[in-house]
């Protein structure tokens, strides 16, 4: 009858749409959900729908409000390898199946942690291995969230080869250790975009709240305005590059890179995009915590990230619902020349927002990668190890497990010709990784010139730091240059030192938003 009535109002010229029981993407058959949690399931129905959910012994049942949303809570699960079935029933009903209970991260951040397992070093060799049925994988699709592609954002799926191809290959190593430490089925929600900068992570309305932020917003309005004639002017660009291509390849020369894309070309880069297409659309599923993997493209404002990082964190946990989260920081690793003298580098001082954002949240950690870039590409290939030191910050500082962390930084003193560094996490005690003396630190006085100084361990957890050449220092930086030279302070984990500066003089990027 119901088909025979839908024909019929069609056939009169009426639409008809029977509103079926919905589920937002991030809910799906082959998830895993998270143990220990509240773990929200929601969806759209009709308005004044009862819908029920029934899971693992639980059965909720929730009537849809005014606006057809409804969502219900599932509580102590505890981790299962086994495959369970999960009924949604309203109008209709929907069936869930091979559903596992561990621990859930989000994996998110730019081209670095969007990184595949192919372009990594062993890469190839790893995904051809990759067969872990007890870790799931969700790989939010760029091309869904800005919508030059239909269909769903994105779908559950055991580990695989397959599965495994287009996914983070720092995420997939970081599951890899997880699963094997904590013997529990681990799901990682993966969302990265290359080039993106964090402002695209971040709610429009957190964004315009913060005077030092609203520029971020603002952008899109001139991006706006411009766009046809930037489009105009960036075809014919790419027209004459291609023109100047041939001509170059037929006389044997080296072709050029081609021209970059404009900002107002990147849809991307416009304020509050990611996180609408990609953050958003996950909340509220439950989740242990996330790792972020970004900073590259706000080098040129480093000093506003300062402020915006802090901001785009706080703005996820608020969103998601489920208190604050923790979070683990990927500090940017070495990159570009190796320099003879102390530099003042933007790339350093986006290092040093993410050490003092993580120091400032007692929910957030700092994962050290200083001894693992590559002077000549941003892209770096060791992703093992950045897989590896996530596991490690999260077994230590989430799940309470014996491991040892880089080094900290906890305080400083000017006690006359020297300056005292006094450090936490040092276990046995603080240890030179090679050599015989401690290198990259750099010594300041109040004319603000950086020196390479003198440095020893004295005690357990301090570290003295003097140049004869300077005999009333102010202020110390450890590894501080975009690639420093030999960084190698460390403690018994064997994992190096973060990059630090003991000052807050303004950096090369001051006043820039």
């Amino acid at each position: 009858m119901k088909s025979l009535l839908a024909g019929i109002l069609v056939v009169l010229g009426f639409s008809v749409v029977w509103a079926d029981v919905r589920l937002p993407d991030v809910i799906g058959s082959s998830m895993v959900l998270q143990q220990k949690q509240k773990v929200p399931v929601w969806g759209m129905a009709d308005p004044g729908e009862a819908v029920t959910v029934t899971f693992a012994g639980q059965k909720k049942t929730v009537v849809a409000g005014g606006d057809g949303k409804w969502r219900v809570e599932l509580t102590n699960l505890t981790a299962s390898f086994t495959a369970r079935t999960m009924i949604i029933a309203g109008k209709n009903r929907i069936e869930l199946s091979d559903i596992l209970v561990g621990e859930v991260w989000l994996v998110a951040g730019q081209s670095n942690m969007q990184r595949l397992l192919r372009e990594t070093a062993n890469g190839e060799a790893v995904q051809a291995a990759a067969n872990h049925p007890n870790i799931r994988l969700f790989n939010a699709s760029r091309e869904v969230a800005f919508k030059k592609k239909q269909g769903k954002l994105g779908g559950w799926a055991s580990c695989t080869t397959a599965s495994v191809a287009e996914f983070s290959a720092a995420g997939y190593y970081f599951g890899v250790e997880m699963e094997r430490e904590l013997k529990v089925p681990i799901g990682l929600l993966n969302s990265s975009y290359g080039g993106s900068q964090a402002e695209a992570w971040t709610p429009v309305e957190y964004l315009n709240a913060n005077p030092d932020l609203k520029a971020t917003v603002e952008r899109t309005r001139i991006w706006d305005a411009e766009r046809a004639q930037v489009r105009i002017d960036y075809d014919a660009a790419i027209k004459k590059w291609r023109e100047d291509q041939d001509k170059a390849k037929a006389a044997g020369a080296r072709p050029s890179p081609s021209p970059g894309v404009p900002d107002a070309l990147r849809d991307y880069r416009i304020a509050s995009s990611i996180y609408d297409g990609m953050i958003a659309p996950l909340m509220p599923f439950a989740i242990k915590g996330a790792i972020w993997y970004q900073g590259e493209s706000n080098e040129a404002r480093a000093e506003q990230y300062n402020i915006l990082l802090p901001v785009m964190i706080r703005s996820w946990r608020e969103r998601w619902g489920q208190g604050n989260f923790p979070l683990g920081i990927i500090q940017l690793p070495n990159y570009r020349g190796v320099k003879a003298e102390p530099e003042e580098a933007p790339w350093s001082f986006i290092r040093e927002a993410e050490r003092r954002t993580a120091l400032a949240d007692k929910n957030a950690g700092l994962i050290v990668t200083i001894d693992i870039g590559e002077a000549n590409d941003i892209h770096p290939k060791n992703k093992l190890d950045v897989g590896k030191r996530m596991a490690i910050w999260a077994l230590k500082n989430v799940y309470g497990r014996k491991r040892m962390d880089s080094p900290v930084l906890e305080k400083s003193e000017i006690a006359g010709g020297k300056i005292i560094l006094t450090f936490a996490e040092v276990g046995s005690g603080l240890k030179i990784k090679d050599g015989d003396r401690l290198d990259e630190f750099a010594i300041a006085g109040a004319d603000k010139k950086w020196i390479w100084a003198d440095a020893k361990i004295i005690g357990k957890n301090k570290i003295e730091v003097w140049s004869p050449k300077i005999n009333e220092p102010k202020a110390v930086r450890y590894a501080f240059n975009s690639n420093p030279k030999h960084p190698n302070l460390t403690n018994d984990s064997g994992l190096p030192a973060s990059p630090f500066r003991t000052d807050d003089w303004p950096d090369p990027t001051a006043g820039k938003r």
